[in-house]
């Protein structure tokens, strides 16, 4: 029973972490994350992993993200959890959309690393492997442009 618990605490991070973006509830999606956390979003971003504060990460969601409509639709969750660590793949289907109507959606699997931490767990790391990208790229400011 333990084990089913943690999976629904794993799958309930995932839709608190996914729906924060959409309505840009910074301080939720502050408190799904650990302290720091180490990331890799080098495929859509084109900058190398690297490892942020909480804070830095929001602040950096709020930035790229704040000015867009967005929707992230989660599914196909596989959980390994062990003790206080689990390791998580999420299928994840990412809508974007400009004010003047332009578009950038990103297809993609999640690598997210969580930790049982202050009762409750947290994503203290993620990788973003990207299926496929359509649209406008330029809408996203966190999305590294051709030279």
């Amino acid at each position: 029973m333990h084990d089913a618990i943690a999976h629904l605490e794993l799958q309930q991070l995932v839709a608190r972490f996914a729906n924060a973006f959409d309505l840009k509830d910074w301080d939720g999606l502050g408190a799904c994350l650990a302290d720091s956390l180490h990331t890799d979003y080098s495929e859509l971003r084109g900058t190398p992993p690297e490892t942020l504060t909480r804070e830095r990460f929001v602040e950096l969601r709020r930035a790229a993200l704040g000015p867009l409509a967005t929707q992230h639709l989660a599914g196909n969750i596989e959980i390994e959890a062990r003790g206080a660590r689990a390791d998580l793949k999420v299928a994840m289907a990412i809508f974007r959309r400009g004010a003047a109507g332009e578009q950038f959606n990103t297809h993609c699997l999640y690598f997210f690393g969580a930790v049982r931490a202050g009762g409750g767990w947290r994503i203290d790391s993620i990788r973003q492997k990207v299926l496929m990208s359509v649209g406008d790229a330029r809408i996203h400011a966190g999305v590294a442009k051709p030279a």
